[in-house]
């Protein structure tokens, strides 16, 4: 990283000019030792004049404009508004309410079941809830994302496999609960922990929970990076009956040849087909085939944010026997989960 200060600019055409200049100097590729490097920028720019700002605060001002050029992907500028600094400010004081959350007991695990065709509870999946004194419910789609950024979805992670596990192992003392599964999503930033293989089966062993009863979902945008690494993880795990499940199929881009490769149980069709199945031919086309392509490979499908039953009945119609959603349950806690079971 460098910084570069320009002097007497007339206001932000002007500084986009500049910017936009060094960003054309990497357009073609660099010659070193004969070979050709290719190199993208991103840039930060800050507009200032000499007595409002102090030095530091006009390279903290560049620097979060940078962080948002980055996260735009790259290869492009970005100028520093105060709307930003209130995002970066926000942002900060999360990561920090975030750090104390769990020695707190402020996250929770709520869980939503999943049925069949007949309408018997097969399994629930776990879902993650921080509940925080101050700001009440902070959505997942929030805090997950920067737990994975600043690598407290380790911890967090590790938390949530374990109470999974203990919960199974309770429910294998029960008779009316021993059949059913808990399925637990896993980052990517997990799974590529060489002691995650370990630390799984640590956590069974503890627990005494039966393992085929564990559903670890995974996501495309896993399985694309490092394959190889993933298949022998994924291997090493289902040699001791943990079952896996790919979830939101459909929404990445990855080619279809790992499905064949890799030893998945399960694949889960993302929500966003199944809210406008009866009323979108495409997205109709798409959870049919995907129902076909499961089925074909021996994988049983599941149909996630089924709201209503003409929703369930289509499916039901079109060979999948899974599903989860609001028609069945909410999330809730544990227990409160089968009061009607």
């Amino acid at each position: 990283e460098f910084a570069l200060v320009f002097a007497n600019l007339e206001g932000r055409p002007a500084g986009s000019v500049f910017a936009e200049r060094v960003l054309d100097a990497f357009v073609l590729p660099f010659q070193i030792d004969g070979k050709s490097l290719h190199i993208s920028a991103s840039i930060g720019i800050s507009l200032f004049t000499g007595g409002e700002h102090s030095m530091d605060s006009v390279l903290q001002q560049a620097d979060m404009a940078l962080q948002q050029a980055k996260r735009a992907g790259g290869n492009t500028l970005c100028f520093f508004n105060t709307d930003m600094q209130t995002s970066v400010l926000e942002r900060a004081s999360l990561e920090a309410d975030l750090h104390k959350a769990l020695e707190r007991n402020e996250l929770a695990l709520h869980y939503q079941v999943q049925v069949d065709h007949q309408g018997v509870t097969t399994g629930v999946e776990a879902l993650l809830r921080w509940y925080h004194p101050l700001r009440g419910w902070v959505s997942p789609a929030t805090f997950i994302p920067l737990a994975e950024e600043n690598r407290l979805i380790l911890p967090i992670g590790y938390w949530v496999l374990r109470s999974a596990c203990e919960q199974l192992a309770k429910w294998s003392h029960q008779t009316a609960y021993a059949p059913l599964s808990i399925s637990v999503n896993v980052s990517s930033v997990q799974f590529q922990q060489p002691e995650f293989v370990r630390d799984v089966e640590a956590l069974l062993a503890e627990t005494q929970a039966p393992p085929s009863r564990l559903v670890l979902e995974v996501t495309e945008s896993l399985l694309m990076h490092e394959p190889t690494r993933v298949r022998n993880t994924m291997l090493r795990l289902r040699a001791k009956g943990v079952r896996f499940a790919l979830d939101d199929f459909g929404t990445g881009y990855s080619s279809l040849s790992y499905l064949k490769r890799l030893p998945l149980d399960e694949l889960k069709i993302d929500q966003s087909f199944i809210h406008e199945l009866l009323t979108d031919k495409t997205d109709a086309a798409i959870v049919d085939t995907t129902i076909l392509l499961a089925v074909s490979l021996g994988l049983t499908v599941v149909a996630e944010g089924v709201e209503k039953k003409e929703q369930l009945d289509w499916l039901r119609g079109h060979g999948c026997y899974r599903y989860q959603g609001y028609l069945f349950g909410r999330p809730t806690p544990i227990e409160y989960l089968f009061e009607s079971y």
